[in-house]
This record gives structure tokens, C-alpha cells and sequence, in this order.
């Protein structure tokens, strides 16, 4: 039974130039999707307790309260219900983060990306660092105790300083969880038309992943997946939901959900979602052999890593023995834990590789 849901909402001022997600800088649209997101939960959502729910983007703060307040009253929440809501920096204010917090949002995870405004002019972003700084400061004055940042390292022109910077400005502003990212040029981004120059190459950045993990750690950060830090109580419980291999509702255009073993994705044209009956694009029922997959690839990310005993029953796997040969091969990247195995850092660097031999 499905207790975590997925909203998106597409709309964004301006596009950042290394964006490939499904969003629109046009905004004429966005009472008729409120409307037509509604009509959909409405079909679709059982009405099962939610653990977590989750406003993505896209930049969910175009959406004024009001709006937000309708899709939430339309779900059956926990008390203890993580409502996380992503925040573009430069759309805090100080009524409508209070306004977020009355409507029941506990979490903000918000784009910082950098604390160059140089770097982040370069990458399109349309806020500058103070503005990440004030808006921080804005939603602890509005109540909020539970905030996270997103960073991306291996950016153009950034170096290990720069990014040691990044690091040492977010570490001031006192916040509870941070997610890194290496830069990748997606296909459909304006990056991956125009490719930037300078960009730090792949030793550099799985340099930087190295640093950024040694600086965390001695900060009272620990990761416990393989781009996500965080003091201790606050992991993202909705993103953990999606790497223990759990069933969530995805609601809205290009929104991607996991209900009764089927994988689905919703339209990614605006229009076609919001003139479909049936909002599903695709559905595909995973085998036993592709859930197995999943839950071993989903558990390597995590720094808890691979539960044998899970895989055991779920799948009536011997997952040690099927794996003994890779596991030797990997001996000196995979660690062995009290509950099975998991990666260590310099596995994880190589992860992609190692991962590769997992499959069946």
C-alpha cells in the first residue's frame, strides 16, 4: 500500500542551463493545471495514510498557498507526515513561508546549487548567494526546522576552493540536511546544446565528491545515500521511501509513481496531460527479476547498503551466494555489514562499474 505521494509542479521562471527535467517558463497555464491535478488525485488516490508527500519541480513556489492548501486537504496525512516543498532562494518571503507553514509544509529543500554568483549567473540560476542566505534566515523567522540545500560540485570554471567555499557558507547557515550533485550535461538541457568551457574533468570531480564527504563528516553531517547528507533524524524520509524500494503515487505532468508493482510515468506534454482521461503515458509491470534488481541497485546507494535477510524473503534469494565471485572481485570497495554489504567511498566513486555486475 502506497503512503507516499509525489506532486509536480512544472512551472519555472526562467530555465537553469544545466535542467533537463520537464518544466514550462510559460505560467498562462497554471489555474488550469491546479484544477486538472486535483481531478486526478481526486481518481487515483485511495486515500491511504501518507508518511510523506513531496511539492517538486520545476519551482513549486510559483504556486501561491491557497493553491497548495487545496492539493494538500486533498490527502490523508500522518501527524507525523514529512510535507516537503521545494523553494527557489529567491521566492522567500517572509508572509508566504508563513503561509507555507500554517498549510502544514514541515520541510524546505532549496536550490543553492553555489555561493559564486559568478558560477551561478554562468549556470542560469536566477537568485544570487545572499539571496540563498536570506532566504534561510527567513524560514527559520517563519518556524522552520528542517531545511536542506542542494550543491552541485564540478561546475564550470569551479574549483576545489570554490568549492571548499560552497561548503564552509552552507555550514554557517546551521541547516539540517544537504544533497550534492556532480554536474552531468543531460541531452535537453541548454548545456548539452552548448557545451560550457572549463569544465573540472572526471578525476577532478570524483575529487571533490571526496572532499565534500571529509568536510560533512567533520561537520556533524553523515551521508547516508550516496548524494545526501544529514544530521542525525533528518534524512529525507520521502527520498529514503524511493531507495528502500517502497510504492509512492506520482501525481502531475512527467510525475513518476510505483502502485502495486507497476512503474509508471504520466504525460510529459502539457497538453496531453491536461487533456487525457487517463494520465498514465506508460506503465510497465516490473518482473520479479527486475524488482530484485531494483532493490539490490536501490540498497547499494544507501550507506546502510544491501539487507541480505530482506532479499532472502522477499525474493527467496541467496544473495551471497549468487554473488560470492563479484563480491571478491570488489572485495576492496564493498564492506561487509552486520546486515549484508554496502560501499565504500571509493566504491561508490566507481559504482557504476561495480553495479554493472549485479545485473542478472
Amino acid at each position: 500500500m502506497p503512503d507516499s505521494v509525489y506532486i509536480h509542479i512544472p512551472f519555472c521562471k526562467s530555465k537553469c542551463r544545466y535542467c533537463s527535467f520537464i518544466s514550462f517558463t510559460d505560467e498562462s497555464g497554471k489555474d488550469a493545471y491546479i484544477e486538472t491535478l486535483l481531478q486526478e488525485i481526486g481518481v487515483i488516490y485511495m486515500g491511504e495514510p501518507l508518511k510523506t508527500l513531496y511539492f517538486g519541480g520545476g519551482t513549486p513556489s510559483l504556486i501561491d498557498a491557497g493553491s497548495l492548501k487545496k492539493i494538500i486537504d486533498k490527502f490523508n496525512l500522518k501527524d507525523d507526515c514529512e510535507v516537503t516543498f521545494e523553494l527557489n532562494p529567491d521566492d522567500a518571503d517572509i508572509q508566504y513561508l508563513k503561509e507555507l507553514k500554517y498549510i502544514g509544509i514541515n520541510r524546505l529543500s532549496m536550490g543553492a546549487q553555489s555561493f559564486n554568483n559568478k558560477i551561478l549567473n554562468l549556470i542560469g540560476r536566477r537568485h544570487t548567494a545572499e539571496d540563498t542566505k536570506n532566504a534561510v534566515k527567513l524560514a527559520k523567522e517563519a518556524g522552520f526546522s528542517n531545511i536542506s540545500l542542494d550543491l552541485i560540485y564540478g561546475l564550470p570554471s569551479q574549483t576545489m576552493e570554490d568549492l571548499i567555499f560552497d561548503i564552509e557558507e552552507i555550514l554557517k547557515l546551521n541547516i539540517q540536511h544537504i544533497s550534492t550533485y556532480g554536474l552531468k550535461i543531460e541531452e535537453g538541457s541548454y548545456f548539452g546544446s552548448h557545451l560550457p568551457p572549463n569544465l573540472p574533468d572526471d578525476d577532478i570531480q570524483a575529487d571533490m565528491y571526496e572532499g565534500v564527504n571529509e568536510l560533512l563528516k567533520k561537520n556533524g553531517f553523515y551521508r547516508y545515500e550516496i548524494s545526501n547528507f544529514s544530521k542525525k533524524g533528518y534524512e529525507s524520509r520521502h527520498n529514503l521511501n524511493y531507495w528502500n524500494n517502497e510504492e509512492y503515487y506520482g501525481f502531475g505532468v512527467a510525475a513518476h509513481g510505483y502502485i502495486n508493482g507497476i512503474r509508471y510515468y504520466n504525460y510529459t506534454n502539457l497538453n496531453d496531460y491536461l487533456m487525457a482521461e487517463n494520465k498514465k503515458a506508460s506503465e510497465h509491470k516490473l518482473s520479479l527479476k527486475e524488482k530484485l534488481e531494483e532493490e539490490i541497485f536501490l540498497g547499494f546507494r544507501k550507506e546502510e547498503g544491501v539487507n541480505v535477510s530482506k532479499i532472502k524473503t522477499k525474493y527467496n534469494f541467496d544473495f551471497e551466494k549468487t554473488f560470492a565471485p563479484v563480491l571478491n572481485k570488489y572485495k576492496d570497495f564493498i564492506i561487509k555489514t552486520p546486515l549484508g554489504y554496502k560501499l565504500n567511498l571509493q566504491g561508490v566513486l566507481l559504482s557504476n562499474n561495480i553495479l554493472s555486475e549485479f545485473l542478472m
